[in-house]
């Protein structure tokens, strides 16, 4: 397995791991099981997007897996210099690719590109649906420090 930077034309395959990765463990999708199609899209299309956000963000944050010349996974990046900190908003490991220690990789190469920049913390989110986040990052050093609830308001809907 090798860990390369991110180019404009892995785009669509990344897209297409987050859609995969993110079934049934993603805030979009809890939402369309709720409201249904949200303005004509479905949660996929909506998860999609966030590559689209990370890669507009911080492309040179992006790090692609490959295993002889296919993609396996990426780990996404965003950084605030200023407050020392840096986030980890969308980690993936294609279905072939997982229980072989890919994430992990992935978060360490992370975690030496925030150090390489100076940063002092990092911090990564994951959904109480989602056993595999819930493993993995305390694994990997993460501590809990605090937990969210998310809600939504079909605003087209009449208040009873």
């Amino acid at each position: 397995m090798h860990i390369r930077s991110y180019r404009p034309s892995d785009l669509e395959t990344l897209r297409a791991l987050t859609v995969d990765a993110f079934q049934g463990v993603s805030i979009d999708h809890n939402i369309e099981k709720h409201f249904g199609l949200v303005n004509g899209h479905d949660w996929r299309w909506r998860k999609g997007r966030h590559m689209d956000d990370d890669a507009a963000a911080n492309p040179q944050g992006i790090f692609v897996a490959e295993e002889e010349g296919e993609v396996m996974g990426y780990v996404s990046t965003r950084v605030d210099a200023e407050a020392g900190i840096g986030q980890i908003p969308n980690l993936v490991v294609a279905a072939g690719a997982r229980n072989r220690g890919l994430g992990r990789q992935l978060i360490e190469y992370a975690l030496d590109y925030f150090r390489s920049l100076g940063l002092t913390h990092a911090k990564i989110e994951t959904l109480d649906q989602n056993p595999v986040g819930q493993y993995l990052y305390p694994a990997c050093g993460f501590q809990e420090v605090a937990r969210q609830i998310h809600y939504v308001m079909d605003l087209k809907a009449q208040p009873d």
